[in-house]
């Protein structure tokens, strides 16, 4: 059986019908592989929409200011994707006068972009012999090579990239990524793969030696770093004028260039009583005075090596609502949805009621 010629015709009669399937633009072509990193087909379609709908080209996306790329972002998670992507298209405008380029090493080059994303546009937009390994082709080749080696190590990488090469050598490279791709999606998943009725069962290495059901082989990761953050949800004014205070996220950590809260981080739950007591609260609130108001539940947030246990503390500020710190903003709580921030803030703004309460703002 001739594996990759079956694959690409099962794919032309099987395949989703998926908007960034339906063209070779090389800008749509790469915003809808950076948007779907790490993200589902249903959750990555509606994202994409709307970028390609706000953002139609890449001079538009080049144009746009920081906070507007990521507050259309807001959600999806994986911040650093959208930033490289904002730079990414002011280097395509500046550098090749906004002509996305065509040459792998110039294509690679662009920040944000490594060997996946460029083979997926350089085979799919341009039809240059690149093959794209992602998880699905990684399982998918595993399995039907019987590749033992983890696939996060060198040796295992090695294996899956020289065997995808030599499929796809000859072929129509990028029907044939986009097959192999949503071959693993659809059939060969992580989990129940269809191997009863699978067209390649009988030439599937893992599946005649039963190994399926362990395959890939993958080396295991660190366990998660904890993280707790104790919130300071501070505002001042009347109701009709109510501001509140907030802090852009630097560089170095999660979620750079979101809004926040100001923050004190500490190494274990810890009780309020404690947190005033220390400096760092009093460093954030010097001559004002501060009243808690109330205390929010536990709100837990899972990232990829990192997990974090977070509470808000809802402050009011009654008189002399001054600050040493520069590096906090002040904002009105009507504009409040206005700015980019992280999903965990999110989530307690909505459980409270204040986001949901402003009306016009683009939500995820």
């Amino acid at each position: 059986m001739d594996f990759a010629l079956t694959l690409v015709e099962w794919y032309k009669l099987n395949k989703r019908q998926l908007p960034w399937r339906e063209t070779n633009d090389p800008y749509k072509i790469w915003l809808s592989e950076i948007i779907m990193q790490q993200t589902r087909v249903n959750q990555g379609l509606v994202y994409y929409q709307r970028f390609s709908e706000h953002f139609p080209s890449v001079g538009m996306l080049a144009d746009a200011s920081e906070d507007e790329v990521l507050k259309l972002w807001q959600g999806l998670g994986y911040y650093s994707r959208a930033r490289n992507l904002h730079f990414a298209a002011k280097t395509i405008v500046n550098k090749f006068n906004g002509q996305f380029p065509q040459d792998y090493t110039d294509i690679i080059a662009l920040k944000g972009i490594g060997p996946y994303t460029a083979a997926a546009i350089a085979s799919i937009a341009f039809n240059q012999p690149f093959p794209v390994i992602d998880g699905n082709v990684t399982r998918v080749i595993s399995r039907w090579f019987a590749i033992t080696d983890p696939i996060n190590s060198s040796l295992g990488r090695k294996k899956i990239e020289t065997a995808v090469t030599e499929l796809i050598t000859g072929r129509s490279p990028g029907t044939f990524n986009e097959a192999i791709m949503e071959f693993g999606a659809l059939y060969c998943k992580p989990k129940n793969p269809e191997c009863e009725s699978c067209l390649f069962k009988i030439s599937c290495l893992g599946f005649q030696q039963g190994l399926v059901d362990v395959l890939p082989v993958k080396l295991k990761n660190p366990p998660p770093k904890m993280r707790y953050f104790n919130y300071l949800f501070i505002t001042s004014g009347d109701e009709k004028h109510q501001i509140v205070y907030l802090k852009k996220r630097a560089d170095g950590d999660i979620w750079q260039g979101l809004y926040d809260f100001p923050l004190i981080e500490t190494e274990t739950e810890t009780d309020v009583n404690i947190l005033m007591n220390g400096n760092t609260w009093k460093e954030i609130f010097y001559e004002s005075k501060p009243v808690i108001t109330k205390i929010s539940r536990e709100f837990k947030h899972q990232l990829t090596h990192q997990r974090i246990f977070a509470k808000f503390v809802s402050i009011n500020i009654i008189e002399n609502p001054a600050f040493p710190s520069n590096s906090l903003i002040t904002a009105e709580l009507k504009n409040l949805g206005k700015y980019p921030i992280p999903r965990l803030v999110e989530q307690y703004l909505n459980e409270q009621g204040i986001l949901h309460s402003l009306p016009g703002l683009p939500y995820f």
